[in-house]
């Protein structure tokens, strides 16, 4: 496989024989529908774009093909097509909104089909009844340029080139989580194109416990082709990003244990501290990203950070399409996210910074990459969010099993080389084991996973408790009973592996 594109990038040709012979079937499959124009294949020049757009360098796979329907009906033919009964192999394919997941496997498919679905990417408002309708592949900061002269606003991600398909059926942080609840939890409506390419809606009217499901239990039950959420006016945000010295640790940890312990007062601010190291500037600063959503200017709710010596600032007022475009990791690079949840206790921040130093120590002397970064994210959790998602009719994600404030801690690792992948990886996941060690040593653990930062180590469906894992597994049986979303679509986290 590797040859025959290497072959075709050089001498920009294509070849059938360039196809894998026992998956030629699929494509071929796929090019016999109205589907035909939609399929691309390798030394094309769309095939290389989607393949290149994907977040993390590592989640670069090849497929056979790449299929891109624009219609909900676009998507119930490609699936309906690779499932078809009589098909001598079965195809295997993945699906693929934003392409912002780190590990490889995750959104797309060596040797397999991959359904990119980037060209339904719609954003549209409806004032009759308040809500708006957002296509999978639409990316946040796109869907906030829209939104935002309208005066109106959904809870979304907090990234630019977030995808809003993924997000959502992962539960999804939000700058609006405080007021509103996760993501997932502001969606009145999902279409959804099943197994057998049915397309359906699931609401609390109809299909209730496949909507339920959607809401945290990602990929294991169809492919979402449109999301509507739930609306409310907006006029903008006070934000930006403070940089600070590495010597005002002491004063930033309780600093953020306090903001997180008093989110409830002021539900409209929001705060992510982190420690970033990259070698190319040799040394560590630290991060506060603050959003204050009314919008109101130095809020007293930020006070304690406010007070904090600062190196450099980019707060202002602003729009969250202009606040989400400063705030995404580097692109081109290889990756890694490691995720832990822990109790809001200041001796677990310093313990995740102390081993965040002995990984840097490490990388330092080890790795050959021409360049590398080594971040450490701090994020309130704060039971305030599971109590909105509870009075909304709830999820399946099981943050209400808990009756005290948390911290969501994420390890995010770029580097250039393959050559130091097994290094950042050992050094990643020795992070996290240690971590949850001391938080169990403290009895300040926490069994919860949050999907969307989640290492294909890790298991976040399980992390949901008994009772919701239960609840996925039956509802991904009565929808998808010849289980295609869990065996030919192998990619993401699957309740048939938990």
């Amino acid at each position: 496989m590797q040859i025959c594109l290497n072959l075709a990038g050089l001498f920009n040709i294509f070849s059938q024989s360039c196809r894998p012979v026992d998956l030629e079937h699929c494509c071929t499959a796929l090019e016999s529908t109205t589907l035909r124009e939609k399929v691309l294949y390798p030394a094309t020049a769309a095939y290389y774009s989607s393949v290149e757009s994907y977040f993390a360098v590592n989640a670069r796979l090849t497929p056979t093909c790449i299929v891109q329907p624009e219609t909900a009906d676009d998507v119930a033919l490609a699936v309906s097509t690779l499932t078809a009964p009589n098909r001598i192999q079965k195809c295997q394919f993945a699906i693929r909104s934003g392409g912002h997941t780190s590990w490889a496997g995750a959104a797309n498919i060596e040797q397999g089909v991959t359904i990119d679905l980037s060209h339904l990417n719609s954003t549209t408002f409806h004032p009759e009844n308040y809500t708006v309708s957002i296509l999978p592949g639409a990316r946040w900061g796109s869907v906030y340029k829209t939104l935002h002269p309208l005066g109106v606003m959904v809870t979304g991600g907090r990234a630019s080139p977030v995808g809003a398909g993924g997000i959502t059926l992962g539960g999804g942080n939000s700058f609006f989580a405080s007021r509103y609840g996760l993501v997932c939890d502001s969606v009145v409506n999902f279409e959804v194109v099943l197994a057998n390419g049915e397309i359906v809606n699931a609401n609390n009217e109809t299909n209730a416990d496949l909507f339920k499901a959607l809401k945290g239990g990602s990929n294991n039950f169809g492919i979402v082709t449109k999301i509507d959420f739930a609306a409310f006016e907006h006029t903008g945000v006070w934000g930006g990003v403070i940089l600070h010295d590495i010597s005002t640790t002491s004063q930033q940890i309780p600093a953020f244990v306090n903001f997180t312990d008093h989110v409830v007062d002021d539900p409209y601010a929001s705060l992510i501290t982190s420690w970033d190291y990259s070698s190319t500037r040799g040394k560590s600063v630290i991060s506060n990203i603050l959003v204050h959503t009314k919008p109101i200017e130095r809020a007293s709710s930020f006070d304690e950070v406010l007070a904090i010596p600062s190196l450099s600032s980019t707060m202002r007022l602003t729009n969250m399409h202009d606040l989400t475009e400063e705030l995404h990791l580097p692109p081109e690079m290889r990756g890694r996210f490691l995720t832990l949840t822990f109790k809001n206790d200041p001796r677990l921040i310093q313990k995740a910074l102390d081993l965040r130093d002995s990984s840097i120590k490490i990388a330092k002397a080890k790795a050959r990459s021409s360049e590398w970064l080594f971040t450490a994210f701090f994020q309130p959790l704060p039971k305030l969010f599971s109590q909105h998602s509870v009075a909304k009719g709830g999820n399946v994600i099981g943050l209400d099993r808990f009756d005290e404030n948390l911290l969501l801690f994420l390890v995010a690792i770029g580097w250039k080389d393959t050559v130091d992948d097994s290094l950042f990886d050992s050094l990643g996941k020795a992070t996290i084991e240690q971590l949850d060690a001391y938080a169990k040593e403290l009895g300040a653990d926490n069994e919860w996973i949050y999907l969307n930062y989640a290492d294909v180590s890790q298991n976040p469906l399980r992390s949901y408790g008994e009772e919701n894992l239960a609840e996925i597994r039956r509802v991904a049986e009565k929808y998808d009973p010849e289980h295609v979303f869990q065996y030919q679509v192998p990619g993401g986290f699957k309740v048939g592996r938990t």
